[in-house]
């Protein structure tokens, strides 16, 4: 999930994926901060447990198989294109990233995995984007990878962009493109152009908003490519190299009759000194690069958050427990329960956790906790959710906007009892009211799939629709409405019922066939790459390390203004 830039003067980039805290931005101590009288939690783990061993190891595996995938997301083309690019004197798109960023910067790869699976895509659309430090602040940077199709823009780039503009915009950060793309997947046009003005659009939105934007531009930018630079606040291009036109010497002679070439037509030099696109000519890609972090180490750029102190100065204690437990304690197989709070504890500073209404509603847990100095509030299924569970959350959520605390969501649940008694109980009424908490809720919130994230239960948690900051899963997790099991034997009693109303005889052997399929299509699509794929999700993360990520994008939250707001809507009491 991470790269870590090296220090070195070499141009190719390393990837990380530790379990530690070796990203964290701060200075980890075992100086408990002042005033802080909570006690650690205590574990009741048995990491000796048969049980526990065989789950660690298959968790392990899971988490192989992702480091496995997230190799293949690093493909960058064939052989002898990366030789012709660099015979060229250009630098791949990974390593551009790693020159932009500060020196041993953390760089959390957003939606990596985008399109990962599908027919006629390139695994993260022919871009590599995330967030990383440039002169000491926190920017979405996205590059093209010109050496895989061209850079060529298909249906998982929109789709990913689309996500990340909004992960920017949430979170106030500057944006940085390092441009080089043949343009549209024209086989695509359908796909790609209906959508594909919104990136157009965000630009001059961030614009208005005060939020800088920044393009270099190292080769092609065509047609609408060419309105990235256009569109960008600053815009910087590489002599001799950089070309942006929106239409090609081809397309001009073909609707005007003019014959002209690429560089005359639209190469840097002739923007820098006739048509003004662009701000600044680098001599080369070196250069451009120099001249983007001169550009973001002049905007004085601060986060409206106050971090606090603590976290600032790295005055926060590690878990008491190794982070690499994690594996042995969140099951694989997700029909198996196990406690949320033994995943907690060894994710939050010094293992300490403030439970809120331990006895109450006990199948939700809720309370408070500090990662990397940050405080947090935190929500985590242990099982199904009671009106009680609901009626908790809710008033926990309104606590946490009182206080101003962002809130992270941990994932493992089924959903809401069903039931003739919960209907009277009013499950629909607690349900609401949770869903409008965390509807209403104004303090940045996280969520981390780590199990199952099935139906309402996935709303109440806010799931994707209910627009979390960021949103990461584990390998061994599902999303859906429900199970597969479950869903398909709902479909199959509608069926029977039907027939049965309709007097029609039902071919069994035609009707197992069918479910066979159905439900094999419905464990296909909750699988987490499916979702992955569909950037449903932010990432696939190993488990281990939950923590680093939690603590940098709290960091990253902090860039706007943490402040919690008014939950009250209509509620049936």
């Amino acid at each position: 999930m991470y790269i870590q830039k090296k220090s070195s003067d070499s141009e190719s980039a390393t990837s990380r994926r530790g379990n530690g805290d070796e990203f964290a931005l701060t200075r980890p101590s075992q100086t408990p901060h002042l005033g802080h009288h909570t006690k650690p939690t205590k574990s009741k783990i048995n990491t000796k447990a048969p049980e526990y061993q065989a789950n660690y190891k298959e968790m392990l595996e899971m988490v192989d198989q992702l480091n496995e995938r997230l190799q293949e997301a690093t493909f960058q083309g064939a052989d002898r294109l990366l030789d012709l690019h660099h015979k060229r004197g250009s630098i791949l798109a990974r390593d551009r990233i790693e020159l932009l960023l500060d020196d041993d910067s953390p760089f959390m790869e957003l939606c990596p995995l985008a399109g990962y699976g599908q027919d006629d895509m390139t695994i993260g659309g022919s871009q590599v984007a995330g967030i990383g430090l440039v002169c000491g602040v926190e920017c979405m940077v996205s590059a093209n990878v010109p050496t895989l199709q061209g850079g060529a823009s298909n249906a998982t780039t929109l789709q990913r962009g689309e996500r990340l503009g909004r992960i920017a915009w949430e979170n106030r950060l500057p944006q940085i493109s390092l441009v080089q793309s043949a343009g549209a997947n024209l086989a695509q046009q359908s796909s790609v152009f209906h959508p594909g003005g919104s990136a157009f659009r965000h630009l001059a939105e961030r614009s208005k908003a005060g939020l800088p934007s920044v393009a270099v531009v190292f080769g092609n930018s065509t047609a609408g490519g060419a309105y990235i630079p256009g569109m960008s606040d600053y815009s910087i291009f590489v002599k001799g190299k950089a070309q942006v036109f929106l239409g090609g010497p081809p397309l001009v002679k073909m609707a005007t009759g003019e014959v002209t070439d690429a560089e005359s037509l639209g190469g840097a030099d002739m923007h820098s000194r006739k048509s003004g696109v662009s701000d600044q000519l680098a001599m080369d890609e070196y250069h451009a690069i120099s001249m983007a972090r001169e550009f973001v180490a002049g905007l004085n750029w601060t986060k409206q958050g106050q971090l606090p102190m603590r976290h600032l100065k790295g005055f926060f204690d590690q878990p008491l427990y190794d982070p690499d437990e994690i594996l042995g304690i969140v099951s694989a197989n997700i029909r198996i329960p196990f406690d949320a709070v033994e995943v907690i504890i060894r994710i939050v500073d010094g293992s300490r956790f403030t439970p809120f209404k331990p006895l109450y509603g006990p199948n939700l847990i809720c309370g408070w906790a500090t990662i990397h100095g940050i405080p947090i509030g935190i929500l985590a299924n242990n099982n199904v959710l009671f009106p009680p569970e609901a009626n908790k959350a809710t008033q926990f959520i309104q606590l946490c906007n009182m206080r101003n605390t962002p809130i992270v969501y941990l994932h493992n649940i089924t959903g809401f009892m069903v039931g003739k008694k919960y209907e009277e109980d009013g499950i629909i009424k607690a349900g609401a009211r949770f869903i409008n908490a965390v509807s209403n809720s104004e303090v940045p919130c996280i969520s981390i799939v780590m199990g199952a994230s099935y139906g309402a239960g996935n709303y109440a948690m806010a799931g994707r629709s209910y627009n979390p900051r960021f949103l990461f899963s584990y390998p061994n997790s599902k999303c859906s409405v429900m199970g597969a099991e479950q869903l398909t034997g709902v479909l199959d009693i509608v069926m029977r019922e039907s027939a049965k109303k309709s007097g029609k005889v039902i071919d069994e052997e035609m009707a197992k066939s069918s479910m066979e399929m159905f439900q094999s299509m419905v464990e296909n699509e909750s699988d987490v790459y499916w979702t992955s794929s569909r950037s449903i999700d932010d990432g696939v993360i190993d488990p281990r390390e939950t923590r680093t990520i939690l603590g940098f994008c709290l960091s990253v939250c902090y860039n706007t203004e943490v402040k919690g707001g008014n939950l009250y809507g209509v509620s049936r009491m």
